[in-house]
């Protein structure tokens, strides 16, 4: 009998070849399909990065116009969604009407036609286009309001914030937004993708693939991190008081929001970049006394943590940048999910041209050779 070696959480264990991104934590590089991050997030746009993650280079002038045209007119969602998601009670987490909502577009576009390349940009372009509309028509519609229309004027960053509030927003604002975006499209094989792509090779269809990552995404040890780490630096209270809470969290051995990485044993890139775009609102709009206790709170962990490679990652800064932005706490997971679209489509294209359904095995540890008791004896 063969066998198996069991590692929780299938650390090391790869399971799948890929070529969309890669990280090198060691030198914290991210690259996708071989363009530094740094690179991508001072010259790109998000649409143009979703082109070059999804479709596997940069766009012509033509193809980026082109595209770009496509997802502006694919903003609008179907009545009866809209009627469904009012439903909804208003208790509920975004992320979990989020999930609902890109699981009933299935029922709309179900067609499962995955050898066909205008099936698979007709899904990626009405995916990229409808998500940000129903994130914000969620947030609207729990607090008794009719959801704001989309802007066909507007690209991508500026129309979901104006969707959100029925304000144009700043453009230095939309920017910054942008770039958020670009920073969480893509990131290998973590579990909201891996999830996307277990779910991929079973040939359903993208909005079931799209639904599960969503699932997957909205957990606190994924996606559901930078919501955490705002509560954390609230109930610090103050620069005085990081030491303090840090030195009982290390005694209590209680998890530090958005601190430490599965790859990562440097700082992540996208965190640097992340506190750079905060500083640039801040200049702008006003100071946040938030941002000083992370700062101080950085500061802190790399003195008593760092020698164990732990550092901040991605949902360290990015709930200070959504926070000033006006973005309410709860939406932060659907903004990650609204950029991550992007790699799940991505993954499954990619999934689709050499698939073979996820089968994994498991090592029993259970019990053999047990009689059955009758009920009477139980």
């Amino acid at each position: 009998m063969m066998v198996c070696e069991y590692k929780p959480g299938l650390e090391g264990i790869a399971a799948a070849q890929s070529s969309i991104s890669n990280v090198d934590g060691q030198k914290g590089i991210l690259e996708y399909r071989g363009i530094r991050i740094e690179e991508l997030a001072e010259k790109s746009t998000f649409l143009e990065t979703a082109y070059l993650l999804i479709w596997g280079q940069l766009p012509t002038s033509e193809e980026l116009k082109e595209f770009e045209h496509e997802v502006r007119h694919h903003r609008r969602i179907k009545y009866r969604i809209r009627d469904m998601m009012k439903c909804f009670p208003e208790s509920g987490h975004p992320m979990d009407a989020l999930q609902a909502s890109a699981a009933a577009l299935g029922l709309f576009y179900s067609r499962r036609d995955l050898h066909n390349p205008i099936y698979i940009r007709d899904a990626v372009v009405r995916l990229l286009a409808t998500i940000p509309t129903m994130v914000a028509a969620f947030q609207l519609m729990r607090k008794g309001n009719d959801p704001v229309r989309p802007r066909d004027d507007l690209d991508y960053s500026a129309n979901f914030l104006y969707m959100l509030s029925e304000k144009e927003p700043d453009p230095l604002a939309a920017r910054i937004f942008d770039v958020c975006l670009i920073l969480h499209a893509e990131h290998t094989m973590n579990a909201s993708t891996f999830s996307a792509r277990v779910t991929a090779s079973t040939l359903t269809d993208p909005y079931a693939v799209v639904a599960s990552a969503v699932g997957t995404l909205g957990g606190p040890l994924h996606g559901g991190a930078n919501e955490e780490v705002i509560q954390m630096l609230e109930e610090i209270g103050s620069i005085a008081n990081v030491r303090p809470y840090l030195e009982d969290c290390l005694e209590r051995k209680a998890k530090i929001m958005g601190f430490g990485h599965r790859v990562y044993k440097v700082k992540d890139p996208r965190a640097t970049i992340l506190q750079d775009l905060a500083q640039q609102l801040f200049a702008k709009f006003g100071s946040d006394k938030y941002y000083d206790i992370a700062v101080e709170m950085e500061r802190v962990v790399e003195e008593k943590l760092g020698h164990k490679g732990i550092y901040p990652n991605v949902d360290f800064y990015s709930g200070l940048v959504y926070a000033k932005l006006g973005i309410p706490t709860d939406l932060f997971t659907p903004i990650f999910a609204i950029a991550r679209v992007t790699g799940w489509l991505a993954h499954w294209k990619e999934q689709l041209a050499e698939n073979r359904i996820f089968r994994p095995t498991q090592v029993y540890n259970g019990l053999h050779e047990i009689a059955y008791t009758a009920i009477e004896e139980r």
